[in-house]
C-alpha cells in the first residue's frame, strides 16, 4: 500500500506540473496572439506613450456645438487621444453654464471653454470661486455680429455712408438708438452667449467704439448659441454676437445679415480654451500633459487646408455641431457669407486652430480679458492683473507639452496687440513662429505693461474698482 500511494503521489505531482506548463504556455501564446492583433497605433497608445504612467485614462470632456470645438473632436475622432493612452468621451452640453458647473463639480474632467471662463471661475466672477486653469488655447477668431433684416434696413436709412465702411462700425446703430430714444421707445434687445464670454466683450467693444453704452442704451441678454437663430426669427432679439455656424445659419435662412466678424474687430483674437480645475490638474499632471499633447497635434492637423473638409464632415455630425455641412464649411474653408444673395467673401483666417501660435495660452490675453471685466464692472475689487493671469493661463504647461511634441512655442508670455497690420515673425520663441495681423478696428494698441493707461483710454465704461487702488496693485 505505501508503494501504491508513493506511485500515485508521484503521478499526481507530474501531472499537475505538466498541466501547469500547458496553462503557462497557453497564456503566453494567448498574450502573443493578443499583441500580434493589436494595431501599431494601439501599441503606441498603450506602451510607447506610457499610458501606465497616467493617473487617469478614461475621461469625459465637454463641448458646446460650435465649429471651434474641433480640436477636441478631432483629437477623439482621428486618434490623437488614443495615441497618448487616453480613452475620451466627448459630451455635448447645452450651455456654457452647464460646462462651468460640470467641470466645477468634477462631472467633466475638462472642457471647451470661453477664454474668459477660467478667469471668471478663478476670481469668482458671476459664480462660486473655483480655481481653474488653461494650458491650451483652442483657436483664434470664429465669431460675428448678426442683426435682423429690419434693423439692417433701419441702419442703412440712418447712415448709408457708415454702412459702406469696411469693417462696419456701429455709428449707424448709434443713430437708430438715438432716434428711438427721442421717440420714447424702449431699448432694443441684443444677445450674447455668456456674461464672461468673448462675445460679450466683442459686442460691447464694437458698440462702445461708436459711443453706445451697452449697459444703458441697449438691453444685452444671454442666449445659448444654438438658440440664437430661433430667437432672431421670433423677433425676441434684433441682433447677436455668436460663434459659427449660427451667424451663417441666419444668413442662409434669409432672416439676418452679418455686419462684422470678430476677426475684423480684433485681428486674430483669442476665442476658446481647454479648461480644467486647478486641483484636477495637480492630481493628474501626467494625464493633463497627455491631453495637452493630443490637443496640440489635433489643432495642427485641423489647421491644414487639405484636412479642413474632413474636419467639416466630422464636426457637422449630429453628435457634435449638428448643422448642415454646407453651412459649417463656409467659415471653416476660408470664406464668409455676410448676406444671403451675395457671394461669400474671402476670410482665410476666420478659424485658426494652430497658425500664429494660436494654441499658446498668452498671459497677456488673460490680462486683456481681466481688463474688460474691470471695464464693465464685473470685477469691483482691485487685483494684481498680471499675477492673476500667470496663475490661470499656464504657458509653462503648454511649453512642456509643445517641447515633448516637437513644435515651436513662444518663450515670452506677453505680447503687444494692435501694432501689426501685416504678417510678422515672432522671434521670442523656441524657433521663429510666423504670426498674423493683430490690429483692432478702432486703431487702439494694447500693451500689457501699460494696463492702467489702457483702461483709462476707454471713454465708455462702467468701472467700479477704485482706480487709485488698482494703480497701486499694478504699479
Amino acid at each position: 500500500m505505501p508503494e501504491k500511494r508513493n506511485k500515485l503521489s508521484t503521478f499526481l505531482q507530474t501531472e499537475m506540473g505538466r498541466r501547469k506548463v500547458i496553462r503557462s504556455s497557453a497564456k503566453a501564446a494567448g498574450a502573443a496572439a493578443t499583441l500580434a492583433a493589436i494595431s501599431p497605433m494601439m501599441k503606441t497608445a498603450a506602451w510607447a506613450a506610457g499610458s501606465e504612467g497616467l493617473e487617469k485614462t478614461k475621461l469625459s470632456l465637454g463641448i458646446i456645438p460650435l465649429t471651434d470645438c474641433a480640436p477636441i473632436v478631432i483629437a477623439k475622432e482621428k486618434g490623437f487621444f488614443k495615441k497618448y493612452g487616453l480613452d475620451v468621451n466627448v459630451s455635448k452640453e447645452a450651455s456654457w453654464a452647464n460646462i462651468r458647473d460640470k467641470v466645477s463639480i468634477g462631472a467633466l474632467d475638462g472642457a471647451h471653454m470661453l477664454a474668459g471662463m477660467p478667469i471668471a471661475a478663478s476670481l469668482g466672477v458671476g459664480a462660486i470661486k473655483k480655481p481653474t486653469i488653461t494650458g491650451f488655447s483652442m483657436d483664434l477668431n470664429g465669431n460675428a455680429i448678426t442683426v435682423s433684416n429690419d434693423l439692417y434696413d433701419r441702419m442703412m436709412e440712418a447712415d448709408p455712408e457708415a454702412m459702406k465702411e469696411s469693417p462696419v462700425s456701429a455709428r449707424a446703430l448709434k443713430k437708430v438708438i438715438d432716434m428711438d430714444k427721442a421717440a420714447g421707445k424702449p431699448p432694443m434687445t441684443f444677445a450674447q452667449v455668456f456674461p464672461v464670454s468673448t462675445h460679450n466683450y466683442e459686442i460691447r467693444y464694437w458698440m462702445a467704439a461708436a459711443g453706445i453704452d451697452p449697459d444703458k442704451d441697449v438691453r444685452l441678454i444671454v442666449i445659448p448659441p444654438p438658440q440664437m437663430v430661433a430667437n432672431l426669427r421670433a423677433k425676441n432679439i434684433v441682433g447677436y454676437c455668436v460663434g459659427e455656424p449660427w451667424n451663417e445659419r441666419a444668413v442662409v435662412l434669409g432672416i439676418g445679415r452679418t455686419l462684422i466678424t470678430n476677426y475684423e474687430i480684433w485681428n486674430n483674437n483669442p476665442e476658446k480654451v481647454f479648461g480644467v480645475n486647478e486641483e484636477w490638474a495637480e492630481k493628474h499632471p501626467n494625464t493633463h500633459l497627455a491631453l495637452l499633447k493630443a490637443l496640440i497635434e489635433a489643432g495642427r492637423w485641423a489647421d491644414k487646408p487639405e484636412n479642413r473638409m474632413e474636419v467639416v464632415k466630422i464636426i457637422s455630425r449630429r453628435s457634435y455641431v449638428n448643422a448642415p455641412e454646407d453651412v459649417v464649411k463656409m467659415s471653416m474653408t476660408g470664406s464668409f457669407k455676410y448676406v444671403k444673395n451675395e457671394a461669400p467673401r474671402p476670410l482665410p483666417d476666420f478659424n485658426v486652430f494652430y497658425r500664429y501660435a494660436a494654441t499658446y495660452p498668452w498671459e497677456s490675453h488673460a490680462a486683456w480679458f481681466i481688463s474688460q471685466m474691470i471695464r464693465w464692472g464685473q470685477i469691483s475689487e482691485p487685483l494684481d492683473i498680471l499675477a492673476a493671469s500667470k496663475k490661470i493661463y499656464r504657458a509653462d504647461l503648454y511649453a512642456e507639452a509643445a517641447k515633448a511634441v516637437g513644435v515651436p512655442y513662444p518663450t515670452s508670455n506677453y505680447k503687444i496687440e494692435g501694432t501689426h497690420a501685416e504678417p510678422w515673425t515672432l522671434t521670442d520663441a523656441s524657433s521663429p513662429i510666423p504670426m498674423g495681423p493683430d490690429k483692432f478696428f478702432d486703431g487702439k494698441v494694447y500693451d500689457p505693461s501699460q494696463l492702467i493707461a489702457y483702461l483709462q483710454s476707454f471713454k465708455v465704461h462702467n468701472m467700479k474698482v477704485p482706480m487709485d487702488q488698482l494703480m497701486a496693485m499694478n504699479a
